[in-house]
């Protein structure tokens, strides 16, 4: 009872401070922290310390050490007689136990002290188990400065872990903490040396080293040489460290080889776009197998300090361009409204308030959904995102570990296909490794013990097969131009993206083992004309990925296909289910139940005049003959707009029987502008707004109104103008066929 209240009214020391030490996938350091004490201490087992070490140090500090519990009553009698008898201190009986007392308590060396000291050993002995003591004793040992501890010791000094250390440098080792002074391995090394052989000597009389191992640790030299702490991943430490605040050793997945080889490669590359005023790069390389971070490099330099060198580029939010595009298409097959040969638009288009336009502000009238994605165009993408809806896509990205989109989904819209949200190459690089992994997301493994094995399955395995076919493909604009070993691309499959205001380049690209993303900018935000995902950052991704294989020998990976997809005959025109009129085939691969079944309609029957001047629809047909049946083109209003706004020709039908009385049935004009429901602030009542229509091909000319009232006909093809008054507005738009349409709108 009376040693309980005496333990805890004084309470045993506390455990060694130690900093934090972060470790590769093969325990080498990469990082490391001072201890609050501005201390070199770090942390290692026992276990992962050279046996020998542990056998000398403890031969030489306290043989008795597992005997005794925690005073060695002969040491002390010992070390009293000697003491009383020479008048003077020629020797002490300080145990292991009570040596850690000592460096956890540092106190003068009085005989009082030395009591307390006694009295903190027993507790120590009552509290920890021998090996947990010897463990931090061999922690909080003095090697000189501010180095403590035998990991920082061996890293420091000898640059290897101490289980990796020979039996001279153990015995060398051994011998400095009494004497961390006089033994200076910065400036005592010849002394250094004598005294560590005559401890060998010792060490082979005392029966705990070999004559063979005598010898060799005789003739090994004094290698050693004080070096700065491993600052291998400096910008993951940091991350590492701000989530693991409690740990002391923090174990990565970093394969050290592969992430130095990175590093070189960046910061080489960075320092030739510095001439074009690009002066930030970022990359992150993914184990598909495992879902580890290999290699994480932050920015081109960290000590970069007049480019924002510590700013970590993986976990900055920036703009992705394009580079959301994949997933997009991927959600528009698995939910049958795409298939790989399927012809989609690209024309102007408005998409309420929001109208985008492609990056070279050109539209191409039809394209398959292969090209579409392969040429990065933007009017086809948002289409598709309005198809299948924006809580869609955010549902895929959160599931996909994208956090940074929880936080900005309330006012996320249409222009998330172009890139109009935050991400950070983290993110993104972890959503190509679901593609690689037949569209099965797992979060990223940073260190060892994060073993989250947890999946979501963000796209079907048929719908990434897709994709890969597609991005694999070198025929593609954004393959870089200036790529001097194109001959040496990697075979991946990969994708570009450009932000608004070229303020970043991406580009990420997956095989079968890695996935690779790769970021290039300024973090100061500025744009620079020549940034493009396809000249600034492709070359660094090529570049980082043959790095990973041993002569640049990436063998091509064949992508395993699905159970449930197959290929179909479709019209090479529309990629449809071919009509009878469908000459042309071409062969699609599709998921059975899934993706679309419509018939081509690309062709259109009509009974015309033998002359062909014009055609007669049911009602008009004679009934004494006098016509031929003939195929003309079936375009969509918008695609046939876009040929006639573009004078591109197209097998147009001829006009209408002009003798026919009988009332039209077709397309009603398209008000395309103004935008039906938009408000316009106008800041001049002069100001004009335009009004134009999407027209059938028989419409030769157009009435508008304007608030029930007629402002103008206009023949087609022609461009009205009108001043609108403030608040709501009505537009009406008839045809020459009596077919009508109306919008409203709102100006202030």
């Amino acid at each position: 009872m009376s040693w309980g209240i005496i333990h805890f009214l004084f309470p045993y020391p506390e455990k060694v401070k130690y900093g934090k030490v972060i470790l590769s996938k093969n325990n080498e350091v990469i990082g490391a922290t001072l201890n609050t004490s501005d201390k070199w201490c770090l942390y290692s087992s026992l276990e992962d310390v050279d046996p020998f070490f542990i056998k000398a140090i403890t031969q030489k500090e306290d043989k008795w050490f597992y005997y005794h519990f925690g005073i060695n009553p002969i040491s002390v009698f010992r070390a009293v007689f000697y003491n009383l008898t020479s008048q003077k201190r020629v020797s002490g009986a300080s145990t292991i136990t009570m040596q850690v007392v000592r460096l956890l308590e540092p106190k003068e060396r009085t005989y009082l002290n030395k009591l307390k000291e006694v009295f903190r050993a027993y507790q120590l002995e009552c509290t920890y188990s021998k090996d947990e003591i010897l463990e931090m004793y061999i922690n909080s040992i003095p090697f000189g400065g501010n180095i403590e501890g035998i990991k920082a010791a061996t890293v420091l000094y000898l640059q290897k872990n101490p289980n990796a250390l020979s039996t001279a440098e153990s015995s060398m080792l051994s011998i400095i903490p009494n004497r961390p002074t006089s033994l200076s391995i910065q400036h005592q090394k010849e002394f250094l040396k004598s005294e560590r052989d005559k401890w060998i000597v010792r060490y082979y009389e005392e029966g705990i080293i070999s004559d063979d191992e005598k010898y060799s640790a005789l003739l090994e030299p004094l290698h050693i040489k004080r070096e700065n702490m491993p600052r291998t991943t400096p910008h993951l430490n940091r991350r590492l460290i701000n989530k693991y605040p409690l740990d002391k050793v923090i174990k990565t997945n970093i394969d050290v080889g592969k992430q130095i080889k990175a590093e070189k490669i960046i910061s080489k590359y960075s320092r030739r776009q510095s001439g074009l005023g690009i002066y930030n790069a970022a990359a992150l390389i993914i184990d598909n197998k495992t879902n580890n971070v290999i290699a994480y490099i932050g920015s081109q330099d960290y000590d970069d300090d007049q480019n924002a060198g510590q700013i970590d580029g993986n976990l900055a939010l920036r703009s992705p361009g394009s580079t959301l595009k994949p997933l997009i298409y991927a959600l528009g097959f698995d939910r049958g409204i795409l298939t790989p040969k399927l012809q989609i638009l690209d024309v102007r288009h408005d998409f309420g308030s929001y109208s985008p336009v492609n990056y070279d502000e050109q539209f191409r009238g039809e394209v398959t959904v292969t090209e579409a994605l392969k040429q990065s165009l933007n009017i086809p993408a948002v289409s598709i995102l309005e198809k299948i809806g924006t809580p869609a896509l955010i549902n895929s990205l959160k599931n996909a570990g994208f956090n940074t989109i929880k936080r900005q989904e309330k006012r996320l819209g249409l222009s998330l296909a172009l890139g109009g949200c935050g991400v950070n190459l983290t993110e993104l690089t972890g959503l190509y490794a679901a593609f690689a992994q037949e569209g099965s997301y797992t979060p990223l493994h940073f260190t060892s013990a994060e073993i989250d094995s947890s999946k979501h399955q963000i796209v079907t395995p048929e719908s990434a097969y897709m994709i890969y076919e597609i991005l694999s493909q070198l025929k593609r604009p954004d393959f870089p131009n200036n790529y001097q070993n194109s001959f040496h691309a990697p075979p991946i499959a990969w994708k570009t993206g450009t932000s608004y205001g070229r303020r970043d380049a991406w580009s990420v690209g997956y095989n079968k083992e890695y996935t690779v993303g790769v970021w290039c900018g300024n973090f100061n935000n500025i744009g620079v004309p020549g940034l493009t995902g396809a000249e600034t950052a492709t070359p660094l991704l090529f570049s980082l990925f043959q790095s990973l294989y041993t002569g640049n020998n990436i063998s091509k990976w064949e992508y395993d296909i699905p159970e449930h997809i197959f290929e179909r005959e479709v019209c090479a025109t529309s990629g449809k289910v071919p009509n009878i009129f469908c000459d042309h085939l071409v062969s699609d691969t599709f998921i059975p139940g899934v993706s679309h079944t419509e018939k081509c309609t690309h062709l259109k029957n009509y009974f015309v005049s033998t002359d062909s001047s014009f055609y007669y629809c049911h009602d008009c047909l004679p009934k004494e003959g006098g016509y031929i049946k003939k195929q003309y083109a079936n375009p969509s209003v918008e695609l046939m707009t876009f040929y006639l706004e573009n004078n591109l020709p197209f097998n147009a039908p001829p006009q209408h029987n002009p003798k026919c009385r009988t009332s039209i049935t077709g397309v009603a004009p398209q008000i395309i502008s103004p935008v039906e429901g938009r408000e316009y602030i106008i800041t001049d009542k002069s100001t004009e707004l335009e009004m134009k229509a999407h027209l059938s091909p028989d419409v030769a000319y157009t009435y508008w109104y304007v608030n029930d009232h007629f402002i103008k006909k206009i023949e087609r093809g022609q461009s009205l103008f009108h001043q609108f008054k403030f608040g709501q507005n009505k537009i009406s738009c008839t045809d020459d066929k009596g077919r009508n349409a109306e919008i409203y709108i709102f100006v202030k």
